[in-house]
C-alpha cells in the first residue's frame, strides 16, 4: 500500500504544481469561445506529458534509495561487499560507462538500475539476491543492470512515456471538447461543462491504461536486450540463463512502481500485457537462441 500511495501522492503533486505554473503562464488557454485551439492545446499537453517523465527521471536516484531504503556502498565493510563492488566496477568498464553507485537492500531476491545519466547511476541488489545465488548468477544480474545503464534504457523508458502521455492528454481532451459540444448543442458561449470535465477524467484513464500496455511492451523487449547485454559481458550466457531460472523458482521481491520495469524480474500472471519483464522461460529460450 505505501508504494502505490506514493506513486499516487506524486503524480497528484506534479499534476498540481502543473496546474498551477500553466495558469500562471497562459499555457492552459486552449478552449476559446470560437473553439478547440489544437496548437495551444498540443502545447498544453507536451508539457503536462514530458514534465511528470523527466522529474520522475531527475529524482530517480534519491527516490530508489529512499523508497527501497537502498545503502550505498561507501566503504567495503566485508568481503561481500568489497566483490560486489569490484564487480560492478569490472562489468561498467567493460561497457564503457561511468563507476555506478552501489547500494544494497533488504528483501527477497531482486535488482535495479537507475539514474538519469550514464555515468552517475545506480545499481543496487537485495540481500536475498546475495544470498540465494551463486557469484556467477550475481555477477550475471549485475551484467544486466549494467547493460540497461549503457543501452541508455531508463533515458529512452523516460521519452516514451512522455510521448503517450502526450497523447494521453491531448486526445482526453479533444474527445472532452466533442462531447461536451454534443451535449450543449454546440452552446460554447459559457465554456466547458461538465461533460467536458467529467469525459477528460475518464478519458485519461482509459487512454492511461491503454498506453501502459505501450510502454510495457517496449520495456519488455529492453529486457531481452539487457539479458543479451549481460552475456555479451560476461563472455558467455549460460550465468544468465542460470541466473533467470533460479529466479523462475525464487518470488521477487515488490519493487516501487517507478523502479519495476529496470528491475531484474517481474511476477506474472493473467495481467501480462501490463507486465514490464516477459517470462522467465521467453528470456531464457531467447539467449538459449542467440548462443547458437
Amino acid at each position: 500500500m505505501k508504494r502505490i500511495f506514493l506513486f499516487l501522492a506524486t503524480n497528484i503533486a506534479v499534476v498540481l504544481v502543473l496546474t498551477v505554473v500553466l495558469s500562471a503562464l497562459g499555457v492552459d488557454k486552449f478552449l476559446t469561445s470560437s473553439g478547440l485551439n489544437l496548437p495551444m492545446l498540443m502545447v498544453f499537453s507536451l508539457v503536462v506529458g514530458f514534465t511528470g517523465s523527466i522529474i520522475s527521471l531527475l529524482i530517480s536516484k534519491p527516490m530508489a534509495k529512499w523508497s527501497t531504503g537502498a545503502r550505498v556502498i561507501e566503504s567495503p565493510s566485508n568481503s561481500t561487499e568489497l566483490w560486489l563492488v569490484d564487480a560492478v566496477r569490472k562489468l561498467s568498464e567493460r561497457a564503457g560507462i561511468g563507476m555506478p553507485e552501489v547500494a544494497v537492500f533488504e528483501g527477497e531476491p531482486n535488482a535495479f538500475a537507475t539514474g538519469a545519466f550514464k555515468n552517475s547511476a545506480l545499481v543496487a541488489v537485495s540481500t536475498g539476491l546475495l544470498q540465494n545465488m551463486t557469484r556467477e548468477e550475481v555477477e550475471a544480474v549485475l551484467g544486466h543492470e549494467v547493460a540497461h545503464i549503457a543501452n541508455g534504457d531508463m533515458v529512452t523508458m523516460t521519452l516514451i512515456q512522455g510521448v503517450v502521455n502526450t497523447f494521453v492528454v491531448f486526445l482526453s481532451r479533444v474527445v472532452g471538447y466533442a462531447v461536451d459540444r454534443a451535449i450543449s448543442r454546440g452552446d460554447n458561449s459559457s465554456g466547458p461543462g461538465v461533460g467536458y470535465m467529467v469525459t477528460v477524467v475518464v478519458c485519461q484513464i482509459v487512454f492511461g491504461i491503454a498506453a501502459s500496455i505501450i510502454v510495457a511492451w517496449f520495456s519488455r523487449h529492453r529486457e531481452f536486450r539487457a539479458d543479451a547485454g549481460a552475456a555479451q559481458l560476461m563472455g558467455t550466457p549460460q550465468p544468465m540463463m542460470k541466473a533467470l531460472a533460479r529466479l523462475g523458482g525464487i518470488e521477487p521481491s515488490s519493487l516501487p512502481q517507478g523502479l519495476a520495469s529496470l528491475g531484474i524480474n517481474d511476477k506474472q500472471g493473467f495481467m501480462a500485457l501490463f507486465s514490464s519483464h516477459p517470462p522467465i522461460e521467453d528470456r531464457i529460450e531467447a539467449l538459449r537462441s542467440n548462443a547458437r
